[in-house]
């Protein structure tokens, strides 16, 4: 079983906050962590090597640098860390991968930020509540983050990292809001940070570029989103009513 390569320096934290960004419906917390990543000029710290995972290289437009799929980033400065994803988990990789990503997780004392979205059609600032396991649970009443109006689930590999914290009964927050159930969801995504990320982490992150850009973000994400959607529910990262499983 494989975990993290890390690259260059180790960094300098102390029980730091992990944000979780694989994609998932309305690629909410994909937008989010990307977002967070670019805001606070995060320097990239590590591949993440689980099994299961695709075995190809990514590069961006302009830079000739190719990294592995999964990455992790670093702040020292803000004591956090991001986990960014350009890739989609299936279902066959999902359990290898969240135990992986846990291992690493408990070895370094971090307490992560599981994000994700509930499909839901709306007109109105989305709604986002929070759930948690270990001892954090009364941290969300702090910063007023609502708990779920009702009973639920949460599928993809963010509902398999939910479960093996609750199984070790590791700290950690489930963060779900209200997102586009087809499309690329950048207002979702900036709730996620302003009401949940930033409060819980301690940062403060300008969300208003992630919100001028929420038509060309739509553009560059909607075959991604639809990558996600062939890929099935049972597999995608999302909240769920629990009657659609009884």
């Amino acid at each position: 079983m494989t975990g993290l390569c890390t690259q260059g320096l180790e960094p300098d934290l102390e029980e730091p906050t992990l944000v979780e960004g694989f994609p998932g419906v309305g690629l909410v917390g994909k937008l989010a962590t990307d977002h967070l990543i670019d805001q606070l000029e995060m320097r990239y710290y590590a591949s993440v090597d689980c099994e299961g995972l695709p075995r190809i290289g990514v590069y961006r437009s302009g830079d000739r640098t190719a990294r592995p799929p999964v990455r992790l980033y670093v702040s020292d400065e803000h004591n956090l860390l991001a986990l960014q994803s350009d890739v989609p988990i299936v279902s066959a990789a999902v359990n290898n991968v969240a135990d992986c990503v846990t291992r690493w997780v408990v070895d370094h004392d971090a307490t992560p930020l599981y994000l994700s979205g509930f499909p839901a059609e709306r007109e109105t600032k989305p709604d986002l509540y929070g759930i948690a396991t270990g001892t954090v649970g009364e941290t969300l009443a702090t910063h007023d983050i609502d708990a779920p109006p009702e009973d639920g689930v949460i599928t993809g590999p963010t509902g398999a990292l939910i479960n093996r914290a609750a199984h070790r009964e590791h700290d950690s927050f489930g963060l779900v809001v209200e997102c586009s159930p087809q499309f690329p969801d950048p207002e979702a995504a900036s709730v996620l940070l302003e009401d949940a990320v930033e409060p819980i982490a301690d940062v403060s992150i300008d969300t208003d570029e992630l919100l001028e850009q929420a038509e060309e973000i739509k553009a560059k994400r909607e075959a991604f989103a639809k990558q996600m959607q062939a890929i099935g529910q049972e597999e995608s990262s999302q909240a769920q009513p629990l009657r659609m499983y009884q």
